[in-house]
């Protein structure tokens, strides 16, 4: 067993371990085994890792939506995106741009999101996905 090992479990045990953002006992933001968000930003590293881990999920719910494969990497990249915005339970409700992504109308999935709630509410954001989709 390394030191790293060792003092992990010493950690684990002192600090705590959690999955989440909690407050020490000082009041300072922080999360994993005791790391100070406030004086101690993530690294680039934890972030990417952060973000990569978020991705692999989104792809497995994207996947029950589309024909995943199917799709462009511009397109995929905009379906995820919307997931990421939206959530599972709110992109799934549109059934239109889902339906119309997967049978190829790609300049009507792209009207479909201009045409949404979410549109109003992200603005320059769903412009920019929907002339995405609509070029692939």
């Amino acid at each position: 067993m390394s030191y790293m090992d060792v003092l992990q479990k010493q950690l684990v045990v002192d600090e705590g371990k959690r999955n989440k953002m909690y407050l020490d006992s000082k009041g300072i933001p922080s999360i994993g085994i005791g790391h100070n968000l406030r004086d101690n930003p993530l690294s680039d590293a934890a972030v990417n890792q952060i973000f990569a881990d978020d991705v692999a999920t989104l792809e497995g719910e994207v996947r029950k939506l589309f024909t995943f494969d199917e799709l462009t990497d511009n397109r995929k990249a905009v379906v995820l995106n919307m997931m990421f915005n939206m959530g599972y339970g709110t992109f799934s409700t549109f059934k239109h741009t889902i339906g119309l992504v997967n049978s190829g109308d790609y300049e009507g999935a792209a009207a479909a999101m201009l045409d949404s709630l979410w549109a109003g509410q992200v603005g320059d954001r769903a412009v920019r996905l929907a002339q995405l989709m609509k070029e692939g």
